[in-house]
């Protein structure tokens, strides 16, 4: 099983808290790359949000996301990097699909794009983007964006999107561009899935039993849609705090999910599950987060590895 990184790309302020001034600028987000790379992990994920709105919550904005992504390609060298996942709503399709296979060129093959339809509508109204027919709209992008990765060429004309007559060139060195990855649970969106995509993405689970109820959803889709399962890879995303030597477990806040809470071995057994039911690539958001989470992580890799 592969293992990757999301680390924050928002204001610090998302719970609860004013911003702090612990916002990570682009050097945080580079320095959390680079040691991921460093120490071993396989990949490296950033969300692609505008802006959070939370009822009785300080508004958070966030980065652009593939604005970072072309700088952290840039300047890593072996690890793999996407977004989780990018909103098929907020930029043109075909110019999506240039946007990943330029990424697929800056990281020599190593980029993975990760997509989905979107779901917080506050960024969607701030940024006047329309919010119907979410289901229908990712139908119609997947239709533009596959096969311009795939085959360099369509020609689409939707009710929601058009793509008259469009080429992708030049190629970046992947032949049918960058992998796809979707992060979707309803089950129109888990038939997209099983149709277009190379992986499902299911996030965040506390426990593999997470992945093990939903996963029978995901092969009801492979069957309707003649999918043979083996060919979808299943990826998931959880959070994990690996606690320090003498560390106790923070206290719980209410409606706060705290995720996988544990000294390294004790992580390193919630994740092995996850192995277990079939999770090929698991994404995890670290408490603390930054470079000093990855490294406390980084602990528990060879434990997975059986070392």
């Amino acid at each position: 099983m592969q293992i990757g990184v999301m680390p924050s790309l928002g204001e610090s302020s998302l719970g609860g808290e004013p911003p702090d001034g612990r916002t990570p600028r682009f050097s945080d987000i580079v320095a959390q790359a680079q040691a991921a790379e460093r120490l071993g992990f396989d990949s490296f994920w950033l969300a692609d949000h505008l802006i959070y709105r939370f009822p009785e919550q300080p508004e958070v904005g966030c980065w652009e996301v593939f604005t970072f992504l072309s700088g952290v390609a840039a300047l890593t060298s072996r690890i793999q990097l996407g977004p989780l996942v990018a909103c098929t709503s907020f930029r043109n399709q075909a110019l999506l699909a240039k946007m990943a296979d330029s990424l697929d060129e800056i990281s020599n093959g190593r980029f993975i794009l990760g997509l989905g339809a979107g779901w917080h509508k506050p960024e969607y109204d701030a940024f006047g983007y329309p919010f119907d027919h979410l289901a229908s709209r990712f139908e119609e992008a997947l239709q533009i964006i596959v096969p311009l990765l795939h085959e360099g060429k369509v020609d689409f004309h939707g009710q929601y999107y058009q793509a008259p007559n469009t080429i992708l060139r030049p190629r970046g060195p992947t032949a049918t561009g960058p992998r796809i990855w979707i992060g979707s649970h309803k089950p129109r969106m888990l038939e997209l899935t099983a149709r277009y995509a190379d992986a499902w993405n299911t996030v965040w689970h506390r426990h593999a039993s997470g992945v093990e109820k939903v996963y029978p959803d995901m092969l009801a889709a492979c069957e309707k849609v003649g999918r043979d399962p083996a060919t979808l890879e299943l990826t998931a995303g959880t959070m994990v705090h690996v606690l320090a030597p003498g560390e106790q477990p923070p206290a719980v806040e209410e409606g706060k999910d705290p995720g996988i809470v544990g000294e390294p071995e004790a992580v390193a057994e919630e994740l092995r599950a996850f192995a277990n039911v079939g999770v090929k690539h698991l994404i995890c958001q670290f408490e603390p987060d930054g470079v000093a989470g990855i490294e406390r992580f980084a602990q528990v890799l060879p434990l997975l590895d059986g070392k």
